[in-house]
């Protein structure tokens, strides 16, 4: 059976507000860029049948935005505090531990979930005109075969990776 994922970094947080980073709160480029997202969502039809997010408040924010967009309950979103500055195989553990339902949309944090990427499709990523992978509110749609439990390195295809960029308004 076919499972997808779904990862989003969260979008474009507030550097001016002077806060310690777990509390930064998102900028208002990106609530919009989060509120895009959601919308692209929505119109192919990829309502994910688990949340997972970083509690930190720029990636609740970000998760809790998309919500909106395709209509999903806000107290569906599953924090989970490993998600938060967690490298690669951190993130890969919550998904082989924590998710259930074919497609898992998972909000966090580089550089773990660009890391988590590009160990989980066997080939390179195109970037960004900035040289990123995943810059911030970027979100990568993965297929792979089998069950959460077999989500390994180079398991999965990447599908789709779309970024404010390229999202229309």
């Amino acid at each position: 059976m076919t499972h997808e994922l779904l990862l989003l970094r969260h979008a474009k947080s507030d550097w001016a507000v002077d806060m310690d980073d777990f509390s930064r709160p998102l900028k208002k480029r990106g609530r919009r860029a989060a509120k895009q997202v959601g919308r692209w969502l929505r119109e192919q039809h990829l309502k994910p049948d688990i949340i997972l997010s970083s509690p930190a408040t720029r990636a609740l924010e970000t998760a809790q935005r998309v919500c909106r967009q395709l209509d999903i309950d806000e107290s569906a979103i599953v924090c989970d505090l490993r998600i938060y500055e967690a490298d690669a195989l951190t993130l890969l553990t919550v998904l082989k531990t924590g998710c259930h339902g074919r497609r898992v949309l998972l909000v966090g944090h580089n550089p773990g979930l660009e890391d988590l990427l590009l160990k989980l499709i066997p080939h390179s990523v195109p970037l960004s005109a900035k040289g990123k992978c995943l810059p911030t509110a970027a979100l990568a749609r993965l297929a792979f075969e089998g069950d959460w439990t077999e989500l390994a390195e180079g398991s999965a295809k990447l599908v789709t990776l779309i970024r404010p960029d390229n999202v229309p308004e």
